[in-house]
């Protein structure tokens, strides 16, 4: 069973993620490269939104190639480009994560392989 470390000595957490997951010993363990908001057929959308659900819709399908779920999240590092970016990330990622919240970093970064790329996430999951 995965535990969020929630320490009361520090600040919570600015936003619904988990300071901390503990991972038991023997889980099995998937690391997903960063995912880009791009669909099967290159279709890339106008909005940090869109894109940001095509990144966890990536993660999502991933996983279940290995019998996992986005239930299964421990950690998440994801990127935008741009602050004015961030609550349509977190939007996404809140309209798709039911579970306990992972550990999480959002980072703003200066671009991607491609300009019209807004948003990144990689991700490990745990079972």
């Amino acid at each position: 069973m995965l535990r969020p470390l929630a320490p009361t000595t520090i600040h919570p957490p600015f936003a619904r993620y988990a300071h901390g997951i503990e991972v038991p010993p023997g889980a099995r363990l998937v690391f997903c490269s960063g995912q880009l908001g791009i669909d099967a057929v290159a279709t890339i959308p106008p909005s940090a939104f869109e894109q940001a659900i095509l990144c966890f819709r990536a993660i999502e399908a991933i996983l279940g190639e290995a019998g996992m779920t986005l239930d299964h999240l421990v950690r998440l590092n994801a990127y935008v480009t741009g602050r004015e970016h961030l609550p349509a990330y977190m939007a996404a990622r809140d309209s798709l994560l039911s579970g306990p919240p992972p550990a999480s970093t959002l980072m703003i970064v200066s671009g991607f392989a491609r300009p019209e790329f807004l948003v990144e996430v990689e991700a490990v999951a745990a079972q």
